[in-house]
This record gives C-alpha cells, structure tokens and sequence, in this order.
C-alpha cells in the first residue's frame, strides 16, 4: 500500500479526500444497528437535507457510487409499460435512459448536440408529445460534456402535467446550487466522490413525498430488492426499531459525516462561490493558453476544454501525471481525444491547484 503514489486529482472524479475525512473513514467500526451507530446516521441524513436543501425525510446515502442512485431512484419510480422522458446531451442522460429501460420503462429519448444544455421549449414540446409520461429526468451536471442544466423552468413544465423531476446531481451537489424543495425536485441523487471530497462509495438520493407516494402505490414491486424503498424507509427512517435490510458501509457513514460536516462550517454559499472564482481563473488561464471550451453554459465544476489540433491527448495526460501528479480527465463518446475533462471540487478546488494545473500545461503544450 506504500506505493501507492499521491496524485493531484483534478479529473471528473474522484476528488481529492481531506485528512479529516480520512481520519474519519478510519475510527473504530462497529454494528450498523448498534444505537450509537443509529445516532451518526440520523445526523448524516440530517446534514444531507441540509446540502440537498430540502426537508425531505426520505434523504438517504444509498450503499453504492452515483450509479447506484441512479438505479435506486428507476427501479423504486418505474414499473414495467410506464413512460419516462430523458434528456440527453451526454453520457449521462444516456445511462439514465438505459437504466430507465432496463426497468421496463417506455422511454422517450429527447437528444440534442453533446455540450448544449435543453432549453424550456424542447421539453414542453417533449412533454406536450408524451403526457403520459410518469417521470421526466434530466442531469443538471453533465459529467461527459462540462454543460449545466437550467432546472427551473422544466421544473414547472413536467409539474403542470403532473409528472416527476428526476435529476442527476452527481457533479454539482456542494459544487453549485442544488435546490431540492425550492426547484421542486421529486427525486434526486448525486455521489460522494465529487463536491463532497469524500471517498467513492455511497450515492446521496432524495424523495419528495409526491415520489414517495408513487412508491407506495406501486402495483408491483420494485425490480431491485436491494435499492427497494418500500423496504430502507423502515431502516433509515423506523421511530422506535429500526429493520435490518442489509449491512450498511459503516466507515463509509463516518466519512460522509465528516465531509458534510466540512461543506456546513464552510457554508453552502461561499462554497458555491469558491467554486465559481476557481472556475474563473481556469477559464482565463486556459485561454491565455489557446483553449476554448465546449459547453456555452459550463460547469464550474467540471471544465471541458476542446484539444488543439495536432496535440497528442494521451501523450499530454500522460505526461502531467508521471511529471507532475495531475490527473485530468480525457474525451468521452463523440469528444474522445478531442477534449480534456478538468476538475475543480471540493478539496480539490484550491487556487493552488488550479495554478499547478496552468503551468503544467504551459510545460506540455510547449
């Protein structure tokens, strides 16, 4: 384990994981009913519905990375023939729309060029076509293409034809606004690798009571048993005893404890801004260095610059690890060798980082 090497983590995830939340994932492990245990449970689900803002009681860490969300919210909303609307203009709203198939969903594909966000009209036009539509999911962070997601408006469009909100916030969650009760958002989830700094492991997700009703009037069971709601509410929300389901990643609690501890003392607004300075003076240093960036409406978060031509990707990111311990991410789908992936989040987003990362370039664009 000694050999392995520390590295600069400014890719798509993970970020890099403070000592305090290190110290944290280390302490002593014990029963995942043991009453103490119950205790930084409870308080880990009360400072989630603080970050995810809402008042949600359904907020839970669901025992799995960000994917795992994805499947707990699917599997728990859709049965078999209902129809879903997804929004895709990436990797990500892609998987949703598999997995949401996967569950045997109707789904409708509304696709637009990778790196474009959705504007209101494309999806009331979308949810004017497909009515009957049970959920209507959209990534607000897409990791694959650096755009952020507008949520409001399409808020009130899925809302006025009584469908759900389903939303990936997996890189944006600590890292920019994310308004659950306010945006009206019916079902959420996000990962602790991202803005949470925080190891991967667990996949922070929130019902509304509107998708908690839909639950419990399913006419089938949900397809997963073990991301089946009708059955965690009873371990993460039971009053006098609470159901075993299944053994939760106890070391795994500390850690989120403590690193949603560390975005609390921070504030979720000056976090929000020290993301969004950070983000700033990337985007001028990578222009100075000749590279523009793909999304219009970017992430602060996550930075997809386009590869001039005649670089070599690899051969870039290959260097900056082995010479300087950056980790940055490369192209994915149609952006392959023709993008890099640039993260700033959480512990990772310090000025000392993103100043290494320009000179670095500097160096291996020379």
């Amino acid at each position: 384990m000694n050999a392995i090497p520390e590295r600069t983590l400014m890719g798509p995830g993970p970020s890099t994981v403070s000592q305090r939340v290190l110290r944290a994932l280390g302490s002593p492990t014990i029963g995942h009913l043991d009453p103490r245990y119950i205790e930084i449970m409870d308080d880990t689900c009360a400072k989630m519905r603080e970050v995810f803002m809402t008042k949600n009681p359904l907020t839970f860490p669901v025992s799995g990375t960000g994917m795992a969300g994805m499947e707990c919210v699917a599997s728990n909303l859709l049965e078999p023939g209902d129809e879903a609307i997804v929004g895709i203009n990436g990797v990500f709203g892609a998987r949703m729309a598999d997995v949401m198939e996967r569950m045997g969903a109707v789904v409708h594909r509304v696709e637009i060029p990778w790196g474009e966000v959705f504007s209101d009209e494309v999806m009331a036009e979308a949810v004017q076509k497909h009515r009957k539509a049970k959920v209507l999911g959209i990534v607000h962070a897409e990791t694959s293409t650096g755009a952020h997601q507008p949520l409001e408006g399409i808020s009130k469009i899925a809302h006025e034809e009584g469908i759900l909100l389903v939303v990936d916030a997996v890189t944006s969650l600590a890292g920019h606004p994310v308004k659950v009760d306010e945006w009206k958002i019916d079902a959420i989830y996000s990962g602790t690798q991202k803005c949470l700094s925080c190891p991967p492991g667990l996949s922070p997700v929130s019902f509304s009571q509107a998708a908690l009703e839909v639950i419990e009037s399913r006419k089938s069971r949900s397809q997963s048993w073990y991301f089946d709601v009708s059955m965690l509410k009873d371990y993460y929300l039971g009053k006098s005893k609470r159901a075993y389901h299944h053994t939760a990643p106890v070391n795994m609690m500390y850690a989120l404890r403590e690193a949603l501890t560390m975005v609390l003392e921070e504030g979720l607004e000056a976090r929000w801004e020290r993301h969004a300075q950070l983000h700033r003076r990337l985007r001028a240093g990578l222009a100075e260095l000749g590279l523009d960036y793909i999304p219009k409406e970017s992430l602060h978060t996550l930075n997809c610059v386009g590869i001039p031509d005649g670089v070599d990707d690899a051969a870039v990111r290959a260097r900056l690890l082995e010479t300087y311990g950056i980790e940055i991410g490369s192209g994915l789908g149609p952006f392959a060798g023709k993008a890099w992936r640039i993260g700033i989040m959480g512990h990772s987003a310090t000025q000392a980082n993103v100043d290494l990362v320009l000179a670095a370039l500097v160096d291996c664009l020379d």
